[in-house]
C-alpha cells in the first residue's frame, strides 16, 4: 500500500511559528525595528483587510532583502543547529521517526521560506513543497517565484509534486484555516493532530 504524507510545518510540527523566529535570529535589531513598522500591517491582517502575502513578502524583504544566499543559507543552517529538535513537537517527532519510508511518500507542506524549511524538511526526511524565495546572481530580491505557499496554493503544488504518481492512501496533517483545503482533499486530514 503507497502512501502520502502531507505535513504542514508551523504549528502542526513546530510550537512556533518559524518565520518570525527566523528574522529575529538572522538579525535581532532590524528584525525589532522593521517588526514595529509593520505593527499596523500585521493589525489589518488579523482583521483581514490587507493581502498575507504582500505583508509576508513586505517584512521578509524588509530584513532579507539584498543578502546574499551564502550567508542566508548559513544563517538557516545555524537557526535549523540551534532549534532542532527544541521547536518540533515531541509527538510530532516520534511519528515522524517512525514512518516507514519504504512505501510512503512524505511532504513538508509550508508557507514558510524554503530558506529555512529546508534543513528541517531535510532532517524529517521528507520532500520540502514551500514557498521560494527568489534570488537573482545569488542575492535575495525580496521577492516569491511564484505564490505564497497557503491555502488552494497548497493543494496545486502538492499537486504538481506527485502529478506522476498514484497513492492508495493520502494522510494530511494540519492546523489553520490555511491547511483545509488540504486537509479537506486527503483521505484522511487531521487538524491539530499533534497538539
Amino acid at each position: 500500500m503507497k502512501k502520502l504524507y502531507c505535513f504542514d510545518f508551523d504549528g502542526t510540527l513546530t510550537y512556533k511559528d518559524t518565520m518570525f523566529m527566523y528574522l529575529k535570529f538572522y538579525d535581532p535589531t532590524r528584525f525589532r525595528l522593521q517588526f514595529l513598522k509593520h505593527v499596523p500591517l500585521f493589525v489589518l491582517l488579523k482583521l483581514k483587510l490587507a493581502d498575507t502575502e504582500k505583508v509576508k513578502k513586505s517584512f521578509i524583504g524588509s530584513i532579507l532583502k539584498g543578502q546574499t544566499q551564502e550567508k542566508i543559507e548559513k544563517k538557516s543552517r545555524q537557526f535549523f543547529e540551534h532549534y532542532y529538535p527544541k521547536i518540533v513537537r515531541e509527538n510530532a517527532l516520534d511519528f515522524i521517526q517512525n514512518i516507514d519510508h519504504n512505501n510512503t511518500y512524505s511532504l513538508l507542506v509550508t508557507a514558510s521560506l524554503d530558506i529555512w524549511a529546508k534543513p528541517f524538511a531535510e532532517a524529517f526526511k521528507m520532500q520540502l513543497v514551500s514557498t521560494k524565495a527568489e534570488f537573482r546572481n545569488g542575492v535575495f530580491t525580496g521577492n516569491f517565484v511564484g505564490k505564497n505557499c497557503n491555502g488552494n496554493e497548497k493543494l496545486v503544488r502538492i499537486q504538481q509534486e506527485i502529478s506522476n504518481h498514484k497513492y492508495d492512501k493520502i494522510i494530511a496533517f494540519g492546523d489553520t484555516s490555511g491547511d483545509k483545503p488540504m486537509l479537506k482533499w486527503a483521505n484522511e486530514g487531521h487538524y491539530q493532530f499533534f497538539h
